[in-house]
């Protein structure tokens, strides 16, 4: 019987390939979309996991609206799917500040946020937003305790004293990312959640005190969204799980998002009676988890013993069941850096592959 993920002529696509389900994809959003009560307002998904028009429109189709981003290009993306609202989780420097203001210019029918968490980075901004009399919007990015980007709370009111002499600078909410939180234990994950949604509300009401008006708050991704789905007051941005993988599968248990992106790879050395290589490099499948990076879907017994550029390396019960050119299916363990690494994906629906879609946002530039 013939595996929801297999194709029924495999000789019609080379390897190593990435292979997307639009049905599992569709299936994924409805499924995220009812962990808030059917309310896309208060999800504003990230893209950096797809990063493609066509899987953004799909989530349009379905009634999302905002989006986030990391880079100008998926920001670019977003807008030439007609998205009506972008968040950029990036603070702009250097050219990008250009590439910035010449984004939020040539479309219009977007609107543009981007996040800030330095003095220096915010008078820049004001001071080119001035140069151009236009009206930039931004969130103020607050360290959550991950200590990757993001103001602290104790630095939040010099932030706000640069902001005031920057007139055209609109300031829309406070975003944070709580990357640091991933413990399998859900109740651990629920504690942690917890207290960075503590952190963020507490900016929050700094703000709104000193401003007097209501701030968006944007917070968490992934592993955090099971505790902030919850919440009444937060807008979300997961993005895994348009996709999923067998990290998230293994440490985020009670998020039952189906597999919906998978790596089609071929057998292309038999070494000995229990060896075989396969052509999945770590330069076909994210190599920032440890080995084995990938779970082969309905083959049992197989062992990850060493990986190379373009050569992937596995102990098997008995070789002689992977003659060379066998096909295999495997599904990465972190799926938002495999996607960058394909220039296009197959698009396959009823065991065929129906069309290709291109992985636009790998590119660092578009037209901006």
């Amino acid at each position: 019987m013939q595996q929801w993920y297999e194709i029924a002529e495999p000789d019609s696509v080379d390897s190593p390939a990435l292979l997307v389900y639009p049905d599992r994809i569709k299936e994924n959003i409805q499924r995220i979309k009812s962990m808030v009560d059917g309310q896309c307002g208060r999800l504003r998904p990230h893209v950096k996991t797809n990063k493609m028009i066509e899987v953004c429109r799909m989530m349009m189709e379905e009634g999302v609206e905002q989006f986030k981003c990391s880079t100008i290009a998926e920001a670019e993306m977003l807008a030439l799917a007609n998205a009506k609202d972008v968040l950029m989780a990036y603070q702009p420097v250097g050219p990008k500040l250009n590439r910035w203001v010449r984004l939020v210019q040539a479309y219009p029918n977007t609107t543009f946020s981007c996040v800030l968490d330095n003095p220096s980075a915010l008078d820049q901004m004001g001071t080119y937003a001035a140069k151009e009399q236009l009206r930039l919007s931004v969130y103020f990015d607050i360290d959550l305790g991950m200590g990757r980007t993001g103001v602290s709370l104790t630095n939040l009111a010099d932030l706000c004293d640069h902001l005031d002499h920057h007139p055209l600078l609109r300031l829309k909410g406070v975003h944070g990312y709580d990357g640091h939180i991933s413990n399998p234990d859900v109740s651990i994950r629920k504690q942690e959640a917890d207290e960075s949604y503590r952190l963020l509300n507490k900016a929050a009401t700094y703000l709104e005190e000193r401003y007097g008006k209501v701030m968006d708050k944007v917070i968490g991704g992934s592993p955090s969204f099971t505790s902030h789905a919850l919440r009444k007051d937060v807008v979300c941005s997961p993005g895994t799980f348009v996709f999923w993988d067998w990290g998230y599968r293994q440490r985020i248990a009670e998020q039952n998002f189906d597999y919906a992106a998978v790596l089609m790879t071929r057998v292309v050395a038999v070494i000995s009676s229990t060896k075989i290589c396969i052509d999945l490099g770590y330069k076909a499948v994210a190599s920032d988890p440890p080995l084995p990076r990938v779970c082969f879907l309905d083959r049992d017994g197989i062992e990850v013993l060493f990986q190379s550029e373009e050569h992937m390396v596995l102990s098997v019960p008995d070789s002689q069941q992977y003659p060379i050119g066998t096909v295999l299916y495997a599904v990465p363990t972190h799926v938002c850096p495999t996607v960058n690494l394909y220039e296009q994906v197959y698009v396959v629906g009823k065991g065929a592959v129906k069309e290709t879609w291109t992985v636009i946002a790998r590119n660092r530039k578009l037209n901006i």
